[in-house]
């Protein structure tokens, strides 16, 4: 290999330095990994050290030789060659470029893998296109793992989240806010990696349920990528101004407002200015093009948490395959990426018609369309669900009917601005199922806690800087970043 992709004597120096003074090695071990190391033999020796950190013991020439005979991967003339070279005391140059040379590394691989799909096993070009995207993001993302992970480094990490824990007390969040007090006590948020379906038939309010969710997370300074297949962005913001400002939908989209309404939709405004949301409202999108849009959004905005797809059954699926195969495809293809960012993904989705016919129309995962691969996937299963739905629908019919044989209609429903609804949790992989009983307020498409909860949930998320601005609204649109 040429010698621009390594240099052997600042790994060296950077191992002497650990040798020698052990306490650097908590910092550097977070800016270089084993691979960063282009000789084998100093791959080997960086992991032991690794692992002797893990296991609080003496990182010293004597430790890291009993580890290395164990695993019999000591070369005695490698390790004087590294007691002999000269420590440094300013690590930062040199760790900068080991860096650069394994990027190089990484790269130059990635080009023989290019060349293999490409010629060798002829991949069509969208999927060589989706390799190429996602060794790439793990490259820049600095993702780069080995296959497996042994039980030292298992151990070591499940005692650090168990002790992270701890530290958070009783604080109910572990993973990204639902915006719910219930719904996150029973889920404790949606999970790094999760799956999230939000499943309803229509008009019971999924859009609006998550983005209840979504304004709780951009009120807060968190960044969400959102993928409206449905409807246009111009929506999604009208709604999500009804929900800060409580102004009824219709009067935001007439402009039929009192001066205080019109005060308050300009204060939602300028904080809407800040917020780190970023959509895509294009009508027809595929798992490829969505994975491309997310890794290179997730890349250029890291602080993003949760990415929204409304909904999973338009999304486009690839070839000529069956609808079902295409879901299924879909479907795993998201939870896939939801790994492979580290942070939930949650897709709604439509329930079968056939649950209408039942007397409890609650929903069962059976109800969810192309159900099988769907159930398989994902993490969390939510159904949204308003009984007052069905009410209003039997009274139309019933209305419908007398009118039919030309009898009288007496109207027994009545119609409020607020009504029960509720969350069923139809699938927590490691949580329990249940119901969750929520309120949802008509006129502002808008859920909120049944108890109405004064105080915001204590979260356990760092303070996000939210100067930049990221929405812009003109006199006859609002635009938003494409992805």
């Amino acid at each position: 290999m040429q010698d621009n992709l390594y240099n052997l004597a600042f790994e060296r120096s950077i191992l002497s330095s650990l040798v020698f003074e052990p306490s650097q090695f908590d910092d550097l071990s977070t800016q270089l990994k084993k691979d960063d190391f282009y000789l084998p033999s100093h791959q080997d020796i960086f992991g032991v050290m690794t692992l002797l950190f893990q296991k609080d013991q003496p990182i010293d020439e004597e430790f890291i030789k009993k580890e290395l005979i164990k695993i019999k991967k000591f070369d005695e003339n490698v390790m004087l060659g590294i007691l002999s070279a000269n420590p440094i005391s300013n690590t930062k140059a040199y760790v900068d470029e080991i860096r650069d040379k394994s990027l190089k590394r990484h790269l130059l691989t990635l080009t023989t893998e290019i060349k293999r799909v490409t010629i060798e096993e002829e991949l069509p070009s969208q999927e060589v296109i989706d390799i190429v995207e996602k060794k790439l993001y793990e490259i820049t993302q600095n993702n780069q793992t080995s296959d497996f992970k042994d039980s030292p480094k298992m151990t070591y990490d499940t005692m650090t989240y168990i002790k992270e824990m701890k530290e958070r007390g009783n604080k109910i969040l572990v993973g990204v806010d639902t915006g719910f007090h219930e719904l996150n006590k029973m889920t404790t948020g949606f999970g790094k990696g999760d799956l999230v379906i939000v499943a309803a038939r229509p008009a019971m309010g999924k859009t609006s349920f998550i983005l209840n969710t979504v304004n709780s997370l951009i009120t807060n300074g968190k960044g969400v990528a959102f993928f409206s297949l449905e409807m246009p962005a111009e929506q999604l913001m009208l709604r999500l101004l009804s929900i800060q400002t409580s102004i009824p939908l219709q009067k935001l989209r007439v402009g039929d407002m009192s001066d205080d309404q019109w005060s308050s939709l300009n204060g939602a405004i300028d904080k809407m200015n800040s917020a780190k949301l970023y959509v895509d409202d294009h009508g027809s999108i595929n798992i490829n093009q969505l994975r491309s849009k997310l890794r290179k959004l997730k890349n250029q905005h890291p602080d993003i948490e949760i990415a929204v797809i409304d909904y999973l059954q338009i999304m486009s699926g690839i070839g000529n395959q069956d609808r079902h195969l295409q879901v299924s495809e879909i479907s795993r293809g998201l939870k896939m990426l939801a790994r492979e960012l580290n942070m939930p993904i949650v897709a709604l989705s439509q329930l079968n018609r056939g649950l209408e016919s039942r007397n409890d129309k609650r929903p069962m995962l059976s109800d969810i369309r192309e159900s099988g691969s769907i159930e398989q996937d994902a993490d969390i299963i939510l159904f949204v669900y308003r009984d007052d739905v069905y009410l209003y629908k039997e009274e139309k019919e019933r209305e419908k009917e007398a009118k039919a044989k030309g009898q009288e209609f007496v109207s027994t429903y009545v119609e409020r601005e607020e009504e029960e609804a509720e969350i069923i949790i139809g699938k927590q992989r490691n949580g329990p199922t249940g119901h969750v009983k929520l309120t949802f307020q008509k006129k502002l498409t808008k859920f909120i806690d049944s108890n109405n909860y004064p105080k915001p949930i204590e979260t356990v998320y760092e303070n996000v800087d939210t100067r930049s601005a990221h929405v812009s609204i003109s006199n006859d649109t609002i635009s938003m970043p494409s992805l």
